[in-house]
């Protein structure tokens, strides 16, 4: 499983996780699905999908980037809008996926993320994901 390094682990001052901290081995890769969004979903979640587009807005831009250690939950709120497959076949259960970021929606949903002067949303040294020690990697 590839580690994003770089990318922030969660959303500042929050529970909200960003990325994953090793790969499931005895199950694998949680499934990734489109997650329908309601007009009526908490402020603090509707801020952590802006963070985590944010994130991979400043990590990816238009390139297609590896799924990784990237959470499946939060990945699951972007997908299939401004998240999509960027290969066919496309297989939601994989580390290994490419996906890619829709700039066209992403934008109009996120537009503070591609504003010239858009904030930097809080991320510090501390929420970067860098090379902590992990029993995968002994």
């Amino acid at each position: 499983m590839l580690k994003h390094r770089g990318f922030p682990g969660r959303l500042p001052g929050t529970d909200f996780q960003f990325t994953i901290r090793r790969a499931n081995k005895k199950d694998g890769a949680t499934k990734i699905v489109r997650r329908e969004r309601f007009k009526d979903r908490k402020h603090a979640d509707r801020m952590a999908d802006q963070g985590f587009m944010a994130a991979l807005w400043a990590q990816f831009g238009e390139e297609p980037f590896e799924r990784g250690n990237l959470d499946a939950g939060r990945l699951s709120w972007l997908f299939g809008r401004e998240v999509v497959p960027a290969e066919d076949p496309f297989d939601p259960c994989s580390y290994d996926a490419l996906l890619r970021i829709d700039r066209k929606r992403a934008e109009a949903a996120f537009p503070e993320v591609f504003a010239p002067d858009a904030p930097d949303f809080g991320f510090d040294d501390d929420d970067l994901i860098d090379d902590y020690d992990d029993e995968d990697e002994r």
